[in-house]
């Protein structure tokens, strides 16, 4: 039996969230750099097991049903710790509870559009949304802790990357609810037909 590498990096990123929150919650110089780099380890195998399971042919359903679980815990568990520990407060918790929302919709969209066999392509919107929330939440992450970059501080480019990232994720999951509204109407039209 070969041992697939990209569903135990997946599992590994899981197993990784318990350990960037826990550093969260400890906060100061050593918690925000150490979870800063557990969280970079999550985003990196991220990228690694969709890109090394499909250059190793090693695509499994265990694969395509973890992965997106993952990348969810993942966002989910940060932006809670970290609105949590009140480095996400006031109206800023505003563009953190639109990605949880959104993450909700296309999850609950995915899940009933699954069972009518009807897939829900990412598209390059969404990819950009994904990668701009990810950098967004790792200087979240550092936080106080991070450089200032004299135009702005480590927290407020993680700010202004997580309310873009909201932004955009309106906009995606607009196109997702439209997409996923046209199946259901088609799928209506056809049973009313079918029970004519």
């Amino acid at each position: 039996m070969v041992l697939n590498i990209p569903n135990v990096l997946t599992v590994s990123r899981i197993l990784v969230i318990p350990v960037v929150l826990g550093f969260i919650y400890w906060g100061g110089p050593w918690g925000n750099w150490l979870a800063f780099s557990a969280y970079t380890y999550a985003c990196v195998t991220d990228f690694f097991d969709g890109y090394l399971a499909r250059a190793w042919h090693q695509q499994s359903a265990f694969g395509r049903f973890l992965d997106p679980i993952a990348d969810k815990l993942l966002v989910a568990g940060v932006l809670f710790m970290l609105v949590g520990v009140e480095s996400v407060s006031a109206v800023h918790i505003l563009p953190a509870a639109v990605i949880l929302c959104r993450e909700i919709l296309v999850s609950g969209l995915r899940e009933f559009l699954a069972e009518a066999r009807v897939g829900l392509p990412v598209s390059l919107l969404a990819k950009w949304k994904t990668a701009i929330q990810m950098l967004a939440l790792g200087f979240l992450i550092v936080g106080a802790e991070g450089p200032d970059f004299g135009f702005a501080t480590t927290w407020e480019i993680g700010m202004y990357g997580l309310w873009i990232a909201a932004v955009i994720t309106i906009v995606t999951g607009y196109d997702y609810l439209r997409a996923g509204l046209r199946h259901i109407a088609e799928s209506d039209a056809a049973a009313e037909k079918g029970t004519e």
